[in-house]
């Protein structure tokens, strides 16, 4: 497995250093938080706990808001990419693949369907949500990036197309980190079949 980049290290915890992130392969030094860029959510802080609301242990659940700050100037579009830093394997598992987003200030409202979408790791087109086991912490992490050209990718696109279609066309790149810890809403779990 290849090493997490050292310049992108301060930017994420320990546990959500991936070196298969999308941000690990695409991003730099130099694009990081460059001109002030930067990801946030009115619904969560770099490195808290997401709502249930936008998981798999609440029914209608949906993809979280997002804001970020104007990009450079002259960048042409903005690609979301939303991976858990948690996975095993070469790529992490990827949540949601987002692009055709204007490269200006803005935000995707709490459940908005963004412009375009790519497949997730299940190979639909939504906010995969996120369902870890009972009792263990998952870390996601929302990338940002902003390009020089328009991507030219159709919608449902994967990710591996994505990335390749980014390559050598980011300008600048954020971050935003949030956990979930799978819970235990389930109370009847409890009871041992010798109960009834």
């Amino acid at each position: 497995m290849t090493e997490f980049p050292a310049w992108l290290a301060p930017h994420v915890p320990a546990p959500a250093r991936h070196p298969g992130l999308a941000i690990a392969k695409l991003g730099s030094a130099a694009a990081m938080a460059r001109g002030g860029f930067a990801l946030t959510s009115p619904a969560f802080g770099q490195g808290e706990e997401l709502d249930a609301s936008f998981t798999a242990d609440e029914e209608d659940a949906v993809a979280p808001p997002l804001e970020w700050s104007a990009p450079p100037p002259g960048s042409a579009e903005l690609v979301l990419v939303v991976e858990d830093a948690s996975s095993k394997g070469a790529d992490p598992a990827c949540h949601w693949l987002v692009w055709g987003l204007a490269g200006q200030r803005g935000k995707l409202l709490e459940g908005e369907t963004p412009p375009r979408a790519g497949k997730n790791a299940l190979g639909n087109s939504e906010w995969l949500l996120p369902a870890p086991p009972e009792g263990e912490t998952r870390h996601y992490l929302f990338q940002l990036f902003a390009t020089e050209l328009p991507l030219v990718l159709m919608p449902g696109a994967g990710r591996a197309e994505l990335l390749a279609s980014l390559q050598g066309s980011v300008t600048a790149c954020a971050v935003l980190h949030a956990t979930y810890t799978g819970g235990g809403e389930d109370d009847d779990a409890d009871w041992e079949d010798d109960d009834l």
